[in-house]
């Protein structure tokens, strides 16, 4: 009789923590396309899985789609273009615009030793992006304490 891995060592692929490519001192508020990776919490395959070639999304998949769109909606310095939900990540390109008659936005350095994150940054989109979609899925069940990404 075949024994089969279980699901859980399936999806377990060991990877090396990689190096930031962030620049340091860059000013993420820029006008710019920037491409953005999200990963689920310890890369768990919680928005799918993939059947004959296409993702299937789960419960949870759904909400990180829907949770995109809407971004754009709450947040005018936002215009989103093409993104893919796979079963543990998502890829996608953010397009950060200038809003307004604001011009040049000054960059104030942070005296404080506790980081603060800018608002209308790109670090802004992400940590509403995230808190958003890890709050609506735990509403309707109940399921407090589950980190999603």
């Amino acid at each position: 009789m075949a024994t089969f891995p279980s699901l859980a060592s399936m999806w377990y692929v060991p990877f090396r923590r990689r190096r930031s490519i962030r620049l340091r001192g860059y000013d993420y508020r820029r006008d710019g396309a920037y491409f953005v990776t999200l990963c689920s919490y310890s890369r768990s395959p919680l928005f799918g899985s993939v059947a004959n070639g296409r993702m299937c999304p789960s419960r949870f998949g759904r909400v990180v789609a829907d949770e995109w769109f809407r971004s754009a909606d709450l947040r005018r310095e936002i215009v989103l273009d093409v993104f893919v939900v796979m079963p543990d990540h998502l890829h996608g390109i953010v397009v950060i615009r200038t809003v307004g008659a604001h011009g040049a936005r000054p960059h104030i350095p942070n005296p404080s030793p506790i980081p603060v994150r800018p608002p209308r940054s790109l670090g802004s989109f992400v940590a509403g992006f995230k808190s958003a979609v890890t709050a609506r899925p735990i509403a309707p069940c109940g399921n407090a304490g589950i980190t999603i990404v």
